[in-house]
């Protein structure tokens, strides 16, 4: 097989915003909920406020998350939620990795 007759490699649709661990987990969590607070989301990834905020501020940065901030009795807090080009990003994201996966499958190796 020559290198022309081969489609992309999947890893080449990976999107280094949306890939990073943190980042996917993000939002991969908000894709399971309306909307998540930053407390919830820094419990679950095991990260710092100040590392949850700086990946925050990318994907915000990228559209792919909103961020609302309120109050919760008299507690500030901050709500994200995912944007419709969050959603996107995170099903090509989840596409690009199930095509990587197959193609590592023993099945794609044996040619089945």
């Amino acid at each position: 097989m020559t290198a022309e007759a081969q489609p992309p490699h999947p890893t080449q649709a990976l999107d280094d915003t949306v890939h990073q661990r943190v980042r996917l987990g993000i939002l991969a969590i908000a894709r399971e909920a309306d909307r998540v607070e930053f407390s919830f989301l820094k419990k679950e990834l095991a990260v710092t406020d100040g590392n949850l905020s700086r990946h925050l501020k990318v994907l915000e940065s990228a559209a792919l998350i909103t961020l609302e901030k309120g109050y919760a009795g008299r507690r500030p807090r901050t709500w994200i939620s995912l944007t419709r080009e969050g959603g996107q990003a995170l099903e090509a994201e989840l596409r690009a990795l199930r095509a990587l996966v197959h193609r590592l499958s023993p099945e794609a190796r044996d040619g089945a």
